[in-house]
């Protein structure tokens, strides 16, 4: 249906390192190949570059980044209620991270959530903002769509434990920010004719889809990377030289956003309004 020929699978990392060993991406192309790992000890800046250079190629990908692009809007009619700077839709939310973050290097950022009036809303390690509100936090639409699957989301606003998803995403804002005009994100931006294409993935969803009963862990072997691909139509894939969560997920990933782009109902949820779609956002394949 979108013609797209590569399909590209990013296991995103917040860590505020340089080089995140949290990274993984894996592409593969169409028909029922294995995705293949690309093997590099990838930055936050690399991969920037990396996605720039596809777009002045005008390679036609759909590329799915696992971390979420906006944070909660509807619930509250803000991302930060009470704050003057709170901007009212997702591209201008980007650009506020980016700029309050600018001398935060490896596009960390350590500064946007350390301000006054943005750490409010933050649980931090050891700082809870006083506007965190009691529970598991604020959360978008397609975030209770993913609970409907019987998936676990967090919210964005929870910066602490290992499945947090905050610091990803946060540090995602900074690379949308600088691909805005050359990269569309989809829902954000309409689905272009030509040339690659963003979506926020859950790899979680992946896995959920291709067999893995709820409760399980993470696919740290061959064998069952094999198996889980299958369900996608996939060939076996080559061997890995280490099986760790990052690199399956970046690959299951990738072998079902082939299939799952040829779906006409996961480019049109029935709870995805134009209001959403500029505030923020969905996760492709959440109903």
């Amino acid at each position: 249906m979108t013609g797209f020929t590569q399909f590209i699978a990013i296991d995103w990392s917040g860590q505020a390192v340089e080089r995140p060993k949290g990274f993984a991406v894996a592409r593969c192309g169409e028909g029922t190949a294995a995705p293949e790992l690309i093997h590099r000890n990838w930055s936050r800046q690399d991969i920037l570059g990396w996605l720039l250079d596809l777009e002045a190629k005008g390679t036609r990908a759909l590329i799915g980044l696992d971390l979420s692009p906006a944070f909660p809007f509807r619930d509250e009619g803000a991302y930060f209620p009470g704050w003057s700077r709170s901007p009212p839709e997702a591209k201008s939310l980007w650009a506020l991270v980016d700029e309050m973050s600018a001398g935060d290097p490896h596009l960390g950022v350590t500064s946007f959530v350390a301000h006054p009036d943005a750490r409010r809303h933050f649980r931090q390690r050891g700082d809870c903002g006083d506007l965190f509100p009691p529970g598991r936090g604020r959360f978008r639409i397609c975030e209770h769509g993913q609970e409907q699957m019987r998936l676990s989301p967090y919210s964005c606003f929870n910066l602490v434990g290992a499945s947090q998803v905050g610091k990803s995403s946060l540090t995602g804002m900074r690379v949308l920010n600088r691909l805005r005009g050359k990269i569309g994100m989809w829902p954000f931006d309409p689905v272009p004719e030509t040339g690659p294409l963003l979506v926020e993935i859950y790899t979680s969803l992946a896995a959920r889809l291709a067999g893995m009963r709820k409760g399980l862990s993470k696919v740290r072997d061959a064998a069952t990377l094999d198996t889980m691909l299958s369900a996608f139509g996939s060939e076996a894939h080559a061997p890995l030289v280490r099986y760790d969560d990052h690199a399956t997920d970046a690959m299951l990933s990738a072998a079902w956003l082939r299939i799952a782009a040829g779906q006409k109902e996961l480019w049109q949820p029935a709870a995805l309004t134009r209001e959403l779609a500029r505030t923020e956002g969905w996760t492709f394949g959440v109903p």
